[in-house]
């Protein structure tokens, strides 16, 4: 199969397309003949060296797939689904930048009614990484008010979107005035430029002093303090990445307590099967119909053919994307380096 593969140096140009042999499907595992292939930022970091597969994981990147079910690995019912020819959408644990790529089976779900693979392949990272975060880990409720950070990444439009569909308010941060009127024609209430306002204080004025119940953040330190000023009493901030550090300094930890102000993080990657087929499960159940109705939708900001794999990584590190990045390998190069 042709597969994508880099160099220790870890930049964009050291992306190519590789000869390799396809991958055998595990105990619990399907093969997926990928069509199409979303590029997220865990990627770019596993690029340059920042964030290792977990063990067992195949060492290829790529998150997230669709394609058609073509063998099945052992201890899989034969008329469960899915079964080989059967077209999935599916969180990989890694690979998914290949021709051919193994998935664990709880892990697959079905296309949405009329979508093509390029849609399809869009779906899993992002909604498997934000329902799980703002509905099963900080337990949102109806009529609860959420600040999404970065909200014309694809966690972004995806948070939006799915928050004002499960009958919340959301508010949301972006950094130029395009962006902005999308996070608000996307459904959030109103939209800060982080660059020219003050999104704590923005957000005290927008909700009448009270704050927000939840924060989802993919920050991290450097906007530790705004989000806990941010919150309401009682309020919940979930950090999902570090693009602004690690570490955070001069933060005044007296408001999570004089506010009783939950503050967890979460990786995805690592979980274990059983936990990534529960969230499977809860997304047929409470989006896969509203996806299938066009009640919320993918935003696909650029498509790229495979061997231009390159140029999707420098467009997803230059931060002007609105909405998601993707591969399509139904028409693969024809040339590979052995």
């Amino acid at each position: 199969m042709q597969a994508i593969t880099y160099s220790e140096d870890g930049t964009p140009d050291s992306l190519r397309v590789t000869a390799l042999p396809v991958p055998r499907p595990g105990a619990g595992e399907v093969l997926v003949r990928v069509m199409a292939a979303g590029i997220n930022r865990p990627d770019i970091m596993q690029r340059k060296g920042l964030y290792p597969p977990p063990p067992g994981a195949s060492p290829l990147l790529g998150l997230e797939v669709a394609g058609e079910v073509v063998a099945m690995g052992t201890d899989l019912p034969a008329n469960a689904f899915p079964a080989p020819g059967a077209r999935v959408c599916a969180l990989t644990n890694g690979g998914g930048y290949a021709q051919y790529c193994t998935v664990p089976a709880g892990q697959c779900l079905p296309w949405p009614t009329g979508f093509d693979a390029i849609h399809a392949a869009s779906l899993p990272e992002t909604f498997f990484t934000v329902w799980s975060n703002l509905f099963m880990t900080a337990g949102l409720k109806p009529g609860e008010s959420v600040l999404v950070h970065g909200g014309t990444s694809g966690i972004g439009t995806t948070a939006i979107q799915l928050v004002r569909a499960m009958g919340g308010t959301v508010y949301a941060t972006a950094g130029t005035a395009e962006k902005c009127a999308l996070c608000t024609t996307l459904g959030a209430k109103a939209a800060i430029n982080y660059r020219t306002e003050d999104f704590p204080q923005r957000i005290r004025d927008l909700t009448g002093g009270a704050g927000v119940n939840v924060i989802l953040d993919m920050i991290g330190g450097a906007y530790l303090d705004g989000n806990l000023r941010a919150l309401a009493t009682a309020g919940r901030l979930v950090i999902i990445a570090l693009q602004g550090g690690a570490k955070a300094d001069g933060v005044n930890l007296a408001r999570i307590m004089t506010r009783r102000l939950v503050v967890t993080g979460t990786t995805l990657r690592p979980r274990d099967a059983a936990y990534k087929a529960e969230i499977a499960r809860q997304l047929e159940d409470h989006v896969w119909p509203l996806l299938g109705r066009r009640a919320i939708r993918p935003l696909i900001h650029a498509t790229f053919p495979f061997a231009r794999v390159a140029d999707a990584h420098k467009l997803m590190e230059n931060g002007t994307h609105m909405g998601k990045i993707m591969l399509d390998l139904q028409h693969p190069p024809t040339d590979t380096i052995r």
